[in-house]
């Protein structure tokens, strides 16, 4: 993760000067939906060892976050965007339902497009980078590729405040067979999915430095 925002942050250190005239900040919170099931193999004994296949839900939740960027003359923007979601993964064993403590996070780099009219300024948004699967405890995680398209629309209270709402889509690839709760090479499940599916709905507040 350090690796990625390192590298976010210099590019928006490289734009040209006549680009970075504004800078804004965006924190927002919303309620993440619609996230995919996926099945998973349990191994008892060693990350090598496979056993029976089951699906995994993950539960939907509220979750936070914050957008960092710059606008551009498009009139567009390019921003840093986290979200953390702290949520549940459900299972069902003989017919009992069991929850797990449960974080996703997020870490995309993105722009958006507007479209103003007077006040409102629909738009429309992609973003790639890094999502994190990550269980409670000490457990191991499943982080992989993400790609997130959106829409929404901005609405000017002042001329630096703005506030908006917006619609989000994450495809998150799983490379390989990842697993979860691997401790001492001793892995309880591996995940067989290529991608997990999540859609976001988020309302915030941004304030744009002049």
């Amino acid at each position: 993760m350090k690796s990625i925002i390192s590298v976010s942050l210099l590019s928006l250190s490289l734009l040209p000067i006549t680009v970075m005239a504004e800078v804004f900040f965006a924190p927002f919170a919303g309620y993440s939906f619609a996230t995919s099931d996926f099945s998973v193999t349990e191994s008892s004994v060693s990350t090598d060892e496979g056993g029976d296949t089951r699906q995994l839900g993950i539960d939907e939740a509220q979750h936070w976050g914050a957008k960092i960027g710059v606008t551009t003359t498009d009139p567009g923007d390019i921003y840093l965007l986290y979200s953390h979601q702290s949520t549940k993964l459900r299972s069902t064993d003989n017919g009992v339902t069991v929850m797990t403590p449960l974080s996703i996070d997020y870490l995309h780099l993105g722009g958006s497009l507007y479209f103003p009219q007077e006040k409102f300024r629909p738009f429309v948004t992609a973003s790639a980078g890094l999502a994190q699967i990550r269980p409670s405890g000490d457990a191991s995680n499943a982080t992989g590729l993400s790609l997130g398209l959106g829409g929404g629309s901005d609405y000017q209270l002042t001329n630096n405040l703005t506030i908006f709402a917006e619609l989000r889509g994450y495809a998150n690839v799983i490379q390989g067979s990842q697993a979860l709760y691997c401790q001492n090479g001793r892995c309880n499940w591996r995940i067989n999915a290529d991608i997990i599916w999540q859609g976001q709905l988020n309302a915030g507040i941004k304030y744009t430095f002049y």
